[in-house]
C-alpha cells in the first residue's frame, strides 16, 4: 500500500481558461447587439383611413333577427334541466349522431354522493317520463358510483367525481359535437 506521501496529486485546473472567456463574453455581447442592430426591421403596415360620414341621413336600425334555436328534443332539454334543478355538477352533452349507433346525444353529469346519484337518477326518470319519452333500462350499482340510464337516443352516465375522472369517458367521444349546457337550458 502507497504511503500518502507517495501519492500523486491532480493537478488542478489553470485559472487562465476561466479569465479568458470573463474578457470574451463582453465582446461577444458587443457583437451579438451589433448582429442586431443590423437586421432590417420589416416597413411597418400603413394605417387605413376612416372615411368622411357621407351626407345621407341616418336610416332606422334594422333589427337583427335571432339566430334559429337548434332543433334539440324536448326529452333531453327536460332531462338537463332536471339534472340542473337537482344540482348535478358538471352537465356535458354530446352530440353523437353518425359517430354512434348505440345514441344521438351522450349526457354526462356528476353527483356528490351514492344518496345524491339515487335522487338525480329518480328525477331523470321522472322528466324523461313527463317528456313523453321511455326509460329502456338503468344500470347502478350498490356504492359503484356510477349510473347508466338509457332513454333509446339519449344514454346518460351519471357518476361521483372521483369515478368519472377515473373513467374519464368524455375522451371517449372527444369527436362528438359538444352542446353548451346553458343553450339547452335557455331553450
Amino acid at each position: 500500500m502507497p504511503s500518502p506521501k507517495n501519492r500523486s496529486r491532480k493537478p488542478t485546473p489553470s485559472a487562465k481558461p476561466a479569465r479568458k472567456a470573463a474578457k470574451a463574453a463582453p465582446a461577444k455581447a458587443k457583437a451579438a447587439a451589433a448582429r442586431r442592430a443590423s437586421r432590417a426591421t420589416p416597413p411597418a403596415r400603413p394605417t387605413r383611413r376612416k372615411s368622411a360620414p357621407s351626407a345621407k341621413p341616418a336610416s332606422p336600425p334594422v333589427p337583427v333577427a335571432k339566430a334559429p334555436a337548434r332543433d334539440f328534443p324536448p326529452a333531453l332539454i327536460a332531462a338537463v334541466r332536471a339534472l340542473d334543478e337537482k344540482k348535478a355538477t358538471d352537465i356535458r352533452v354530446l352530440q353523437l349522431g353518425p359517430l354512434s349507433s348505440v345514441a344521438d346525444y351522450y349526457i354526462l353529469a356528476s353527483g356528490t354522493s351514492e344518496p345524491h346519484l339515487r335522487a338525480l337518477r329518480i328525477e331523470l326518470d321522472r322528466a324523461l317520463g313527463d317528456a313523453g319519452s321511455r326509460v329502456r333500462g338503468i344500470e347502478a350499482q350498490r356504492e359503484s358510483g356510477w349510473v347508466v340510464v338509457d332513454a333509446f337516443d339519449m344514454l346518460f352516465h351519471l357518476f361521483r367525481p372521483e369515478v368519472r375522472s377515473a373513467f374519464r369517458l368524455e375522451a371517449l367521444w372527444k369527436d362528438g359535437r359538444d352542446i353548451p349546457v346553458g343553450e339547452l337550458l335557455a331553450s
